[in-house]
Parts: C-alpha cells; structure tokens; sequence
C-alpha cells in the first residue's frame, strides 16, 4: 500500500435535501485495516454517507478525519491528492466503454504519468489476481456481468490504495458469482491489511467480508456489531432488519411513517 493504513473518523455529518433530512449526526469509526460495512434499508442514506466521504456531495455539517485531517476542509486540488490513496468499486463497475480492459484497469497509473509498459504489466498482474487471463485486449461490451465487476475490482486495487470503498459489491450477481467476489474481497483485506468501507444490502455478504457491520437508522448510525455477532445481537431495529420483517413499525427509513401507511392501505 502507498503508506500507514489509516482511521476514518466520521463526526456529526448531516446531509439533507430540501425538507427531507438523510443524515443526521453520523458518527462512525473505520479503524485502521479495518473492514466495515453499512447495512440499512433503502433510502437510508448509505449511498449519500457514501459520496459525501468520497467527496461527491457536500455535507451540510460534519467533519470526515482520516489519520485526523480534516477531508472536508481541504483545498480542492488538496482533496484530489488524498483521493489518490482511495479505490472504489462502483455497484455498476462503471468501465469506460471506450477502453480496453487492461486500459480501464490501469486508468489510475496512466493519469499519474507511469509509463504504458508498466502500467500495462500492472493491469495484468491485478487481472490474474481476481482470475481473469488473457481479457486485456478485449472492450466491456465483450465481458459477463461478472467478469466486468472483477474488472472493476482489478481497477480499485491497481494503484494500491490504503482504503477502498465498495458500493454494493454483489448487486446483480448470480450467488456463485458473489461468492467469488466476497472472496475476492477478504483476500484482499487479509493479504494487504487495507482499510475497507462497504455499503451492502446482502447481509450474506456482509457477513463474509466485514470486521464489524453497522446499521443505519433514521439518518444515524444505531447500532454497530461485530460481524459474527450479527445473528445473535438482541437490538430490535437490528434483528427487524435482518429476519426481514416489515410487520410493526418501519423503523430504520426516514420515510418509515409514509411506507407504513402505504402498506396498512
């Protein structure tokens, strides 16, 4: 990795969008080479947590410290330097169409000036890392849904970054292709000691990949568990959220009461 594996302090974030507040006081901790993963019902607020740490949308209160600097009070182009120790595994993969795969892999090298022939041998090694030979050549529109996500993930780990985040890593994947994806995952937290931040609706995969899970509930973080205590944590929004039980109060959607009454008609 590019340096000391770093801590991620998430302190009072607020984010809200004309009278609906998603975000309301977040405190979260990310220890160093830590792997955490967000779970909550949709509309939450884990993908808007999400940007506002990657810097794609402006929270309206808040600090976001990694290693104690303060992420959100930096100069532009100061943020697009500590962004180079980021990776990100979009739920999409979000390849460019027009690149090849060895040249969507190494996308991050060839901005910082590597030369082609590294870049290159780079993009190869981190292919084969995720299982995938001889694609280099070929363009996204060519790949399964499943090997353009491990494209995906050969992207995020090429620069070696020290934290990666991963959006919904197992979305639209059949249950032997998210396997080898979650694998995939704990390989590289294990083997490199990264610091990991995931969003996910698959509690399966939470399981698999994360230290410790937290829940969001009504725009905070409510509850934190170690992964391997997930089945067995007595929390009532928790428990509600993992059996999958829509009976009783809605609690963990800042839209809760509407879907209430929704399903009650």
């Amino acid at each position: 990795m590019n340096g000391e594996t770093p801590r991620i302090q998430i302190r009072g974030l607020c984010k809200q969008f004309g009278e609906t507040i998603v975000l309301e006081d977040v405190d979260l901790d990310i220890m160093p080479g830590n792997s955490t993963t967000v779970i909550g019902m949709s509309g939450t607020g884990k993908s808007v947590l999400l940007k506002c740490i990657l810097g794609l949308l402006k929270p309206d209160a808040g600090e976001i410290l990694v290693d104690g600097e303060n992420w959100l009070s930096l100069s532009e182009n100061e943020h697009l330097q500590r962004m180079r120790r980021i990776g990100m595994l979009f739920q999409g993969a979000a390849l460019f169409d027009s690149l090849k795969v060895w040249e969507n892999v190494a996308f991050a090298l060839l901005r910082q000036n590597i030369s082609k022939q590294e870049a290159r041998k780079r993009a190869t090694e981190v292919l084969e890392w995720v299982g995938l030979n001889d694609v280099e050549e070929l363009m996204p529109a060519e790949l399964s849904g499943g090997m353009a996500k491990r494209v995906g993930l050969a992207r995020t780990i090429c620069h070696k970054p020290d934290i990666v985040f991963f959006d919904e890593p197992t979305t639209g994947l059949d249950p032997i292709m998210s396997d080898v994806i979650n694998r995939l995952i704990m390989r590289l937290h294990k083997g490199t000691g990264t610091t990991l931040l995931s969003i996910t609706h698959d509690l399966k995969s939470a399981e698999m990949i994360s230290d410790h899970i937290a829940l969001l509930c009504h725009g905070r973080i409510h509850r934190i568990v170690a992964a391997n205590e997930l089945n067995s944590d007595k929390d009532p929004m928790l428990r509600q959220f993992v059996e999958g039980r829509a009976q009783g109060p809605i609690n963990c959607s800042p839209w809760g009461k509407k879907m209430e009454e929704a399903i009650d008609r």
